[in-house]
């Protein structure tokens, strides 16, 4: 879910900004309110808002001076402008912090929602980008940590039972994180093996050893486990809740969902909200 802060100290304005964005984006966006450029930048501080929609005249902190104090802190959060005043000096200002848009009042719907498309998806990109900074160095990090393992590591023939239980629980401990890591995307034992330098065979026995079941079923179980957990937030759509969680089937996910658990998300979701009641 995306967050998005609109500021704009006249309410009228602000009001209709919000359900314009409310109506067209439903369960896609957090939307978050402000009367003046001081109130958005603590609200920035505080959700750490990936869009922000500023007008730029506003007592006190005004558009500019916000957008300024926040682009000194993040120069990948999206900024877009709505001003009624068709100044030049305004829209040069707007350049040097890079906004995404600069919109004139009264802007039309449609103009608006093609901003905040490109603006979701500017967003997309800079989460992709982290996540793949992030699993590097994740591998970085395992491998490193493997060179330092002593050198009487298990040849291919020997039973992971003579790792000794140290040793077993420093492996247990690393395919794990590697999972936690990576459980949203299309990751298989063969990758994981690949990763820590071990045969495909040899990976299956020591898995088997250190979970107990085998990888396949302890992926699902895992992912399964965390869909559960997004399910219990109203605001999440349950077609989202599967893509973030590695599925992107989403009838996929309902059947292996239902696997496990016995029923489909919606049906889990759903018994979750009669409990509360």
């Amino acid at each position: 879910m995306y967050r998005v802060l609109i500021a704009d100290d006249e309410m009228i304005e602000r009001t209709i900004l919000y359900r314009t964005i409310h109506k067209n984006l439903k369960d896609r966006c957090e939307i978050f309110q402000a009367e003046n450029g001081r109130e958005a930048l603590e609200i920035y501080e505080r959700e750490k808002t990936q869009i922000v929609i500023l007008d730029i005249e506003m007592p006190g902190i005004n558009g500019i001076e916000a957008a300024e104090r926040i682009r000194e802190k993040d120069r990948d959060t999206n900024i877009i402008f709505l001003t009624a005043y068709d100044e030049f000096s305004y829209a040069k200002k707007a350049i040097t912090v890079r906004a995404l848009d600069y919109l004139l009042k009264p802007y039309e719907e449609k103009e608006l929602m093609l901003v905040l498309e490109e603006a979701i998806r500017l967003t997309e990109e800079h989460e992709n980008r982290l996540n793949r900074v992030q699993d590097a160095v994740s591998q970085r990090t395992l491998m490193k940590e493997k060179s330092q393992w002593p050198e009487d590591r298990p040849e291919e023939g020997e039973e992971p039972e003579e790792l000794g239980k140290a040793r077993m629980g420093k492996v247990t401990e690393m395919i794990l994180n590697y999972i936690q890591k990576n459980y949203m995307y299309d990751i298989s034992m063969q990758e994981v093996a690949r990763v820590m330098n071990y045969s495909e065979a040899y990976f299956c026995k020591l898995f088997k050893q250190c979970f107990s079941k085998n990888f396949t079923s302890y992926l699902t179980e895992y992912r399964v486990a965390e869909a559960k957990k997004m399910l219990e937030e109203p605001t999440v759509n349950v077609k989202d809740v599967g893509k973030s969680v590695g599925y992107m089937d989403s009838n996929y996910f309902a059947r292996v969902f239902k696997r496990i658990t016995g029923q489909t998300p919606t049906e889990y979701r759903a018994g979750i909200f009669q409990r509360k009641q």
